[in-house]
């Protein structure tokens, strides 16, 4: 049960991705990231969730171990999968942004199976920064939660 928290809380720690159009601000790029996660990984798309990050993002799940780059992220979110985490939700509470840089606190929630027995809806905070890419979309670079 206990890894399956640490999945979880690890979980939406990351989202704070897609700094898109200068036209947008940070929250709405931010809150369309979010959309975009939740939907790959509800989908069980641990690939397109490792997509969401940089080439040397870092994931802090908590009680866990430092999670280092793409590979290493979609990894983390294959095995949260696979643990049984599913129908996770994202709400960004507070983001900030400035230049091609953001940082958003957030809340999730979700629900996880151990061995075919429901366990009650995981809940955590998290905290996720991002940066613009030269193409305008934009990748999480480093996520932590509690």
């Amino acid at each position: 049960m206990r890894l399956v928290q640490s999945f979880a809380f690890a979980a939406v720690l990351l989202l704070s991705s897609a700094l898109s159009a200068a036209a947008h601000s940070a929250r709405e790029d931010i809150e369309a990231a979010l959309v975009k996660f939740m939907d790959a990984f509800n989908s069980g798309n641990a690939a397109a969730v490792g997509q969401m990050y940089t080439d040397d993002a870092a994931l802090l799940p908590p009680d866990g171990k430092r999670v280092d780059d793409r590979k290493g992220v979609e990894e983390f979110w294959q095995g949260a999968i696979k643990a049984g985490m599913k129908n996770l939700t994202l709400k960004a509470l507070e983001v900030e942004g400035s230049g091609n840089l953001a940082y958003e606190v957030g809340a999730f929630t979700s629900v996880c199976r151990a061995k075919a027995v429901p366990l009650p809806p995981l809940r955590a905070s998290t905290l996720s920064f991002g940066k613009k890419g030269a193409t305008g979309h934009g990748a999480c670079i480093g996520t932590s939660g509690t």
